[in-house]
């Protein structure tokens, strides 16, 4: 009988260098793709899920740090993608598992990793990381497999660009109109700027017919397939960067259609409203996060990933009114809009971090539809929504 304990590839034994733009240079071991890639350095805190989260639209262009330290254990599959490849531009981990335990994986971690490119590093104090980042806040950096010197390195993670202002949707996003289901109840148009494949699955179990179009999709195109409903997905950037989205969806809110936003939707929107949004010191990313529904004074655990926030103080009370707040720093998490009847969130009420505490929120927009619309929507959902994150 072979013992595997120590057993690693040689490829496995590569060194690698993660280093941050103000210096900090840290030594591991490389994982996946070789080469090198930056972006602005985030981390997540959810103990499973990693799959999801790379392949999440919204993290598109960023280095992904996992703060759980046991990461690939139960491998990768086809089930678990949010998206056709990896988001992510990076990944980041404690410890990485060569070898997974899952009879329902498709191939390992690694193997996905290289089959799409992604660089990653393993061998890394994650929550040493986490502690400068949480200090210093969110900084761009550069993981290589390839150059090691630690002034080229510093010097590359300096020139990449910054997430402030910068516009990421329209790399996401869909480059044709397709309808993703058919069903018997209201027809919804989804805006894509880096939709989760777990919101539209939520919109099919609730038997809606969903017609995704692109980002850039002119309003007249959308309202001539006659929706009952507007959706604005999440997505990657900075919100403020997007001037013809804003207007896109500024206009939107005059057509009288029910209206919900999620994440980035859910800051467009407000920005078409006239609020501010702003970028956070450090963000929001794990699946843990506890939100308070005022309405209820339930509290909610969520998953959550966005860097930027809608400013309570710009909020116009004529126009809108909170209704959720995450109890951890009191940011806006939800608002219900006065002016036409709409609804946006700041987290993801399609993940599952555990329980499945927001799913009510596409019941909620489904049950607004079937009113302003005066179309019915189907007693029980066509299929249940799987459990992902």
């Amino acid at each position: 009988m072979t013992d595997h304990t120590n057993d690693t590839s040689p490829q496995a034994s590569d060194p690698a260098k993660l280093v941050l733009e103000d210096g900090t240079s840290v030594r591991g071991t490389a994982i996946g793709a070789r080469g090198l890639t930056g972006g602005e350095l985030c981390f997540n805190t959810s103990m499973t899920g990693y799959q999801e989260i790379m392949t999440d639209p919204s993290y598109y262009g960023q280095l992904m740090m996992m703060t759980y330290p046991h990461i690939g254990n139960y491998g990768a599959s086809d089930i678990d993608m949010e998206a056709e490849e990896p988001m992510v531009a990076g990944f980041i981990v404690r410890s990485f598992t060569e070898r997974h335990s899952n009879r329902q994986a498709d191939e390992t971690l690694d193997e996905f990793m290289r089959e799409h490119g992604l660089v990653g590093i393993s061998g890394v104090d994650t929550r040493a990381l986490v502690r400068h980042i949480r200090d210093k806040g969110v900084m761009n950096a550069v993981i290589s497999s390839d150059e090691l010197d630690d002034d080229v390195l510093l010097e590359r993670a300096r020139e990449w660009p910054s997430m402030d202002g910068l516009e990421l949707a329209s790399k996401v996003t869909t480059d044709s109109p397709y309808i993703y289901c058919e069903g018997t109840g209201p027809r919804i148009a989804v805006y894509d700027f880096g939709v989760k494949q777990n919101i539209l699955r939520s919109f099919r179990a609730r038997g809606a017919t969903v017609r995704v179009v692109p980002g850039e999709t002119p309003l007249d195109d959308v309202l001539s397939w006659d929706p009952d409903g507007l959706f604005f997905s999440n997505g990657p950037g900075d919100p403020r960067a997007m001037a013809d989205a804003i207007d896109r969806v500024g206009r939107a809110l005059e057509t009288g259609l029910p209206i919900f936003g999620i994440c980035l939707g859910h800051q467009l929107i407000s920005l078409a409203q006239g609020f501010d949004v702003y970028k956070m010191f450090v963000g929001h990313r794990g699946a843990n996060h506890p939100v308070k529904n005022l309405d209820t004074e339930r509290v909610e655990v969520t998953t959550q990933n966005h860097g930027f926030a809608v400013d309570e103080n710009s909020i116009d009370d004529g126009k809108a009114r909170v209704t959720h707040v995450n109890l951890n720093d009191d940011t806006v998490e939800g608002l219900r809009f006065k002016t036409f009847p709409g609804l946006s969130l700041q987290y993801h009420p399609e993940a599952s971090p555990g329980p499945h505490d927001s799913h009510y929120h596409f019941d909620a927009f489904m049950d607004m539809v079937a009113s302003e619309r005066n179309v019915s929507v189907p007693d029980q959902p066509a299929e249940p929504v799987r459990a992902v994150r």
